[in-house]
Order: C-alpha cells, then sequence, then structure tokens
C-alpha cells in the first residue's frame, strides 16, 4: 500500500499508475499530487484501489485544536514583547520594536 500526505512531486503518477493496475502496488492513498490541483482526467482518478483526498488528510480535530493552542501562544509571546518562535518573516520582527509593549 503507497501513501502519500506530504508532497505531490515525490512520487511518479505514471509509476504508480502502472504498479496499481499489475497488482505491484495493492492500494494507494494519495492526498497530494504531483500537480495541483490534480487534473480532471488523470488516470489515478479512475482506479478503484486508490483513495483521494484533497488535502485534508490532516484535518483532524486534534489537528485544528493544536493549531489553535499553538496560535494563541504565539500571539501571546507577542503580547508579552517576546518573538515568536515560529517565525515565518523574522527579518520583520526587529521592525516591529515600536508596536511591542513596554515595561516603563
Amino acid at each position: 500500500i503507497f501513501i502519500n500526505t506530504s508532497r505531490g512531486p515525490i512520487q511518479q503518477e505514471a509509476a504508480l499508475f502502472e504498479a496499481l493496475t499489475r497488482g505491484k502496488i495493492a492500494a494507494a492513498g494519495l492526498d497530494v499530487w504531483e500537480e495541483e490541483p490534480v487534473r480532471a482526467d488523470n488516470p489515478l482518478l479512475n482506479l478503484e484501489n486508490v483513495t483521494c483526498t484533497a488535502h485534508v488528510a490532516g484535518a483532524t480535530q486534534e489537528a485544528h485544536r493544536a493549531s489553535g493552542i499553538h496560535v494563541a501562544e504565539e500571539m501571546l509571546r507577542v503580547i508579552r514583547g517576546e518573538r515568536p518562535q515560529h517565525i515565518a518573516n523574522a527579518d520583520l520582527w526587529p521592525r516591529l520594536a515600536h508596536l511591542r509593549p513596554t515595561t516603563d
């Protein structure tokens, strides 16, 4: 069984299709695709031994809860004047100093 929930380009869909139709791989679960959005004529979509999800394989209640907690923790860091642990645009952090609370 082949399962990919990470990145579409790590799978070679033509080779995967061949392996699935020849019985070399019994089944596949695909949440991502080589080309996104997946084309309607992608032959993998027509195979009965392929389960397709559209980037929702990780959308569990636990994941949503953890995400909310993480965002709240990061917001509290910023409110306290601390640098967020997981900052996407770290180069902007020094420029935001005037927005941080002061301890005066």
